[in-house]
C-alpha cells in the first residue's frame, strides 16, 4: 500500500526519535536492520519510508538538530541590534548543546561521535547556519560594522573565532570552560575588532604582517 507523503514524515519523525532513544540506551549507534526489527513495521513498510541507512540518519539528524534550526529562524526574525543578535544566534545553539551534554554526557559523546562518521550527512545543517549567518553579517553592515570585508571573509573569520561555541564536540574536550559569558566578550570583540579599514574610526586594525 502506497504511503501518504504526510504518515511518510510522521514515521520517519517517529523512528528517528526511537533510534535515538536506542542509542541513548545501548551505547552504541543503531543499524539499519536493528532500527528495522524495532520499528514495528515490515521491511516492505519500512522501506518505502527510509531507502538505507543514509536516509535513516537523514531523518535522526534533523530531528536531533530541529531545536538548532528553530532558534537560528527566531533570532533572525527578532529586532535586536547587530551585536546582540549575532550573541544569540550562537548562545541559544550553545545552551542546548551544553544542556544536553551536562545531561548526559556520554549519550551526547556517542551523537558527535555519529555526526563525525556521517558528516557529509549533516553537511546541509552546516551551510544552512553559515546562511543565516551571513543574513546576521549582512544586517551589521548595513549598521557599518565589519567595514571593508566582504560577507564571505566576514562569515569564515567569524566562524573561525566563535568554533568552540559550535562544534559539539569542544565541549567533549572543554567542559565547564565553555561559558555564556566568554562568548559574550568573543562576540563583543569580534565587532570592535574586524575590520579592514585604516583611521581613527577603525579601532580593528590587522597591525600583523605574515613573515615572507
Amino acid at each position: 500500500m502506497a504511503i501518504t507523503k504526510e504518515s511518510r514524515q510522521a514515521e520517519r519523525k517517529r523512528i528517528a526519535g526511537m533510534v535515538l532513544d536506542l542509542v541513548k540506551e545501548r551505547g552504541a549507534e543503531v543499524t539499519y536492520a536493528a532500527a528495522l526489527a524495532e520499528s514495528g513495521l515490515s521491511r516492505g513498510r519500512f522501506e518505502q519510508i527510509f531507502e538505507d541507512y543514509d536516509d535513516l540518519f537523514d531523518a535522526i539528524a534533523q530531528v536531533w538538530l530541529a531545536p538548532h534550526m528553530q532558534v537560528m529562524e527566531e533570532v533572525l526574525k527578532n529586532d535586536l541590534p547587530p551585536n546582540r543578535k549575532m550573541y544569540e544566534f550562537f548562545r541559544q545553539r550553545f545552551a542546548i548543546s551544553r544542556d544536553r551534554f551536562r545531561d548526559d554526557p556520554e549519550f551526547f559523546t556517542m551523537i558527535c561521535e555519529m555526526g563525525a562518521a556521517n558528516f557529509e550527512r549533516v553537511r546541509s545543517y552546516v551551510d544552512l547556519a553559515d546562511h543565516y549567518l551571513c543574513e546576521v553579517i549582512v544586517q551589521a553592515q548595513a549598521d557599518g560594522y565589519f567595514g571593508g570585508l566582504e560577507i564571505d571573509e566576514t562569515l569564515s573569520l567569524i566562524n573561525q573565532m566563535v568554533s568552540n561555541y559550535t562544534l559539539p564536540d569542544a565541549l567533549l574536550h572543554l567542559g565547564e570552560r565553555l561559558t555564556e559569558e566568554k562568548l559574550a566578550r568573543i562576540v563583543d570583540t569580534v565587532f570592535i575588532g574586524l575590520s579592514a579599514e585604516t583611521g581613527e574610526a577603525a579601532t580593528g586594525v590587522n597591525t600583523l604582517r605574515i613573515a615572507t
